[in-house]
């Protein structure tokens, strides 16, 4: 432990959760060795920390250490950054150029935002892990280069590896020792040391006095998801070290400067949704209502068609009433349109008392309907939407509010669909 706190004075690392002390642990340990080394973590959690730690405790601390961030260098130029070029290689190639990999031949190259390296450079890159050996971009001749390589990345580098994005072999040269630094978020306990140092440091460059915080304001502070880690807290404690009016930070001061879209990341429910777990919008009512129509329309086509083969049959066919059809079509509470009964039934045969209206329509003519024909209706969701817009209007006479009602929709919704439709009231 000694070794660890050592190690944090030095290079300014503040905390003493488990995670960070096994990191760099970690990180002390393998310094001695050539191994390559993949640090892993959220951006803004101090990456490039560990690789100076690295170097500075390996046998390479007396020769040159180059960070470089990968992912802010061009497609284009990345190759020429990393191993230079000849004379006329490419428009621009104006001299020769000595690359990082040459220029530091005997240190540590640090390359971060690793995963945003393109593959034809990290083909290159696999072959300097292995032989020690490079090609300028435009040359034929093999150069020799001693380097070690330390790689940190904010990505998943395994599911790049699946998704074609990042070369497999590569991904396990480089990780021959991974460094996993924590989130700011995992470490809870190192929060408030974190903010009070960087307050103490703002204080004596601003001349001014270090603020605190509440209770309250403390509890926010941890209890804040940190998207930005370390990066992001020291920002926040500048902003309030210069803007702040109060010495006193409350949590209402601090709620002020922390990015409200982070505040809360819950799922927050609609206004409209309904609790009891039924259909909580328009759109999926029209849904049930149009599946609960085709399948009850495809039973009355096949029992109208029985009856017209065998007449017998009809007598059966008058229990279905208005009214049982009815409940069929009602939903959430709201009536939509039943299918209309005609009065022809005596066509059919049908009982002579039966009343008209209340049995299911029969053609009077059998040529009408062939036994190997179906008719098909149109199952266009917005024809039907529109259909049953227009349907409650009439029923209630152009009132939208009432008609919005009937719809399961709110009035705000039925306009829109109106203008949508291009529907005349």
């Amino acid at each position: 432990m000694a070794e660890i706190q050592s190690i944090k004075n030095r290079f300014g690392i503040i905390g003493n959760s488990p995670a960070l002390n096994y990191a760099i642990q970690v990180a002390i340990q393998v310094a001695a060795t050539d191994l390559s080394v993949l640090i892993v973590g959220e951006s803004g959690v101090g990456k490039e920390s560990f690789s100076q730690i690295i170097h500075a405790l390996s046998t390479r601390k007396h020769n040159a250490f180059i960070a470089v961030n990968c992912g802010a260098i061009p497609e284009g130029t990345i190759d020429s950054e990393l191993f230079g070029h000849e004379k006329g290689s490419f428009t621009g190639a104006v001299d020769s150029r000595k690359g990082y990999f040459e220029t530091v031949s005997g240190g540590t190259i640090f390359l971060d935002e690793i995963g945003e390296m393109p593959l034809g450079t990290q083909a290159r890159l696999l072959r300097v892990l292995e032989t020690g050996e490079f090609i300028r971009v435009g040359s034929s001749k093999v150069q020799k280069t001693d380097v070690r390589v330390i790689a940190a990345t904010n990505k998943d580098l395994y599911n790049a590896t699946q998704n074609g994005k990042f070369r497999e072999d590569l991904y396990y040269r480089l990780s021959t020792v991974p460094i996993r630094v924590p989130a700011l978020k995992d470490r809870k306990e190192d929060i408030n040391l974190l903010f009070r140092k960087f307050v103490v440091d703002f204080a004596e460059r601003y001349k001014t006095t270090p603020v605190q915080l509440d209770d309250e304001a403390k509890n926010m502070l941890i209890n804040y998801s940190w998207p930005g880690n370390v990066r992001e807290l020291k920002n926040i404690a500048e902003q309030l070290s210069v803007l702040s009016t109060n010495q006193v930070i409350t949590a209402t001061d601090l709620h002020r400067f922390l990015p409200e879209k982070n505040i809360n990341r819950l799922p927050v429910l609609a206004h409209s949704q309904q609790q009891n777990g039924e259909f909580n919008n328009e759109r999926e009512i029209l849904y049930k209502l149009f599946f609960d129509m085709k399948k009850d329309v495809t039973e009355l086509k096949k029992m109208f068609l029985e009856i017209l083969k065998n007449p017998s049959l009809a007598g059966s066919a008058a229990n279905f009433t208005t009214e049982s059809l009815q409940n069929d079509y009602t939903l959430n509470g709201n009536d939509y349109a039943a299918p209309v009964l005609s009065t022809a039934s005596q066509t059919a045969g049908l009982p002579m008392n039966a009343q008209p209206g209340t049995q299911p329509v029969i053609l009077s003519h059998k040529d009408d309907i062939h036994d190997h024909e179906e008719v098909e209706e149109s199952l266009n969701i917005m024809d039907k939407e529109r259909e049953l817009i227009i349907k409650a209007l009439k029923k209630h006479r152009g009132k939208r509010k009432d008609a919005s009602l009937d719809l399961g929709i709110s009035e705000r919704t039925l306009y829109r669909k109106l203008k949508e439709y291009d529907i005349d009231e």
